[in-house]
């Protein structure tokens, strides 16, 4: 056992007796990894309950959860998650960015969901005993990392509409490579007119599923169209830019402005967002955190006052837009479709992700 950062909590460590030979975890980790498709050997699971808080704090074997039929989750949809990384520096150590942030997201989330808040020292303490006991998966290609992933689940079996009194806190993990199929390439982004991803005063500000299944047929619409991602606008006029599926937006003006949607309580404040903006003050760009019209991009790239636009995230880090499809809008030039700005800002901020650059920020943790 070790002690958890966090009021007494101990993990209690049990080796998964079926982990992968080191020479299969080589083998996977040379080969495509790609997003989400394999998992690391173990998970943590703590449990909460009304009656004793945060308690039996495990770090087991990665395999399928046992719910009860009526466990709340399944029925009402309570439920959260946060998506961060572990990076491998030159030196092997291992590190994840800016995971107070993280943290205290998830609090956020869980206190608009009516469930319980999970300690910042026992989230920041759940990421190192993973790590302790998978850091073999961290792989060290350019650019790869170890996608973590946090989540909560309501677990008690009630059928009553009411916050759950049971809930269930785990961190799985998956060695990960570019997010997007063909890597740092510009993307096309499909504008969705019909669909609103979340509502003035819903869950939009918070990190739970709904928000993302609500965008799964709007995404399907977009793939239709040979589309990555679709950009939704805002529920009510449906003229302002909010955010796409899974990442935040911005605009790169050719006078140097850099713009994005301002926080609405419908757009998700993203970590790497909020990263972006600061490297972009340090930089002396002129940042612009307001309402952003849909008319505004297309005028703006039809006119050449806007330059290029990204998107934003801490799957996929900084990617490139390059058309914006259900106005068939190009974005950029084509002889150079990656944007000095949006190579500039993503070439900072994974610098000092991958501890290429001294972190000055004091974003980076050590986790091993």
């Amino acid at each position: 056992m070790s002690l958890a950062a966090d009021a007494s909590l101990a993990f209690r460590v049990i080796p998964s007796d079926h982990a992968r030979s080191e020479a299969e975890r080589d083998r996977i980790l040379a080969g495509e990894l790609g997003f989400g498709r394999y998992f690391t050997d173990h998970m943590v699971a703590i449990q909460w309950d009304a009656e004793r808080g945060w308690h039996d704090a495990q770090v087991r074997a990665y395999g399928p959860l046992a719910l009860d039929p009526a466990a709340a989750v399944l029925h009402y949809g309570q439920e959260i998650f946060e998506g961060i990384k572990a990076y491998r520096h030159a030196d092997g150590s291992i590190w994840t960015f800016r995971p107070e942030a993280n943290a205290r997201r998830l609090q956020r989330s869980a206190a608009r969901l009516a469930m319980p808040q999970l300690p910042e020292a026992l989230f920041l303490e759940s990421l190192r005993q993973l790590i302790a006991i998978d850091h073999g998966w961290v792989p060290s290609a350019p650019e790869s990392s170890l996608y973590l992933r946090p989540f909560m689940i309501a677990t008690e079996a009630f059928l009553g509409v009411r916050p759950a009194r049971a809930a269930g806190y785990y961190v799985i993990a998956s060695p990960a490579g570019a997010y997007f199929a063909k890597g740092l390439a510009p993307v096309s982004i499909w504008l969705s007119r019909e669909y609103a991803r979340a509502a003035k005063g819903g869950t939009g500000a918070a990190k739970c599923g709904g928000n993302y299944a609500a965008s799964l047929l709007p995404q399907q619409e977009a793939y239709a169209n040979g589309c990555s991602q679709v950009l939704f606008l805002d529920p009510v006029e449906g003229r302002y830019l909010e955010e796409l599926g899974g990442m935040n937006v911005f605009l790169v003006y050719r006078d140097g402005r850099l713009v994005t949607p301002a926080l609405s309580g419908s757009i998700l404040e993203g970590v790497t967002r909020d990263s972006i903006l600061q490297l972009a003050r340090e930089r002396g760009m002129p940042v612009e955190e307001r309402r952003v019209a849909i008319d505004e991009w297309i005028e703006g790239v039809s006119s050449g006052a806007i330059s290029e636009v990204f998107a934003c995230g801490t799957a996929a880090v900084v990617t490139p837009i390059g058309q914006l499809k259900g106005k068939d809008l190009a974005v950029g030039d084509p002889e150079a479709p990656i944007g000095p700005v949006t190579l500039a800002i993503r070439q900072a901020l994974t610098d000092i992700q991958y501890g290429r650059v001294a972190d000055t920020h004091g974003w980076m943790v050590r986790l091993r």
